[in-house]
């Protein structure tokens, strides 16, 4: 067959299609894609902790399977890879210092014993993001707690989130406070 070979793998350097030269992802889209790879690394964390696959048989599935996928004509948002990645890591490299911030965080607001595995996922994700990552805390913070609410639309937890993050926050980047 070698019509399937007529186009270029990469369309962007086909100096025969400059329409479809576009400019990437605008800056609402690749805030979107960095709201969405939270809430899949949020997914990814509890589905690792619930049935004990590895860290990349599950990146790979979430990246493969989620990833602006269709279900039930609901489209999947397209995550950011990076994003989702890094968070994943860094959540399983920190886990137990993670862990401990978020248990120093509890004492204050709420019984660890009314943790839920959602929220331990979502976390070590933001907490994560919170001691490696780039972008400034309230913003972590922000955007896990509309991941809470995304998870528990009628509940407390958002709540609960934005005091436990707003607390890990302070304990790993004081000076943004």
């Amino acid at each position: 067959g070698r019509g399937r070979h007529r186009r270029p793998a990469h369309r962007m350097s086909d100096p025969a299609s400059p329409a479809d030269r576009s400019k990437g992802p605008s800056r609402e889209e690749k805030r979107q894609m960095r709201s969405a790879a939270r809430l899949y690394a949020v997914q990814a964390l509890f589905q690792m902790e619930a049935s004990g696959q590895t860290l990349d048989a599950v990146r790979q599935e979430f990246e493969t399977h989620r990833f602006g996928a269709v279900y039930e004509g609901e489209e999947m948002a397209e995550g950011d890879p990076d994003l989702f990645r890094k968070t994943l890591e860094d959540a399983l490299n920190w886990q137990a210092k993670l862990d401990q911030m978020t248990d120093r965080a509890l004492v204050a607001k709420w019984p660890s014993g009314r943790i839920d595995p959602t929220l331990r996922a979502l976390f070590r994700a933001a907490g994560a993001e919170l001691i490696e990552g780039e972008a400034p805390p309230k913003v972590v913070i922000n955007e896990y707690v509309d991941v809470a609410r995304a998870f528990f639309p009628e509940g407390r937890e958002p709540k609960f989130v934005n005091a436990v993050l707003d607390h890990m926050a302070r304990e790993a980047k004081p000076e943004a406070f």
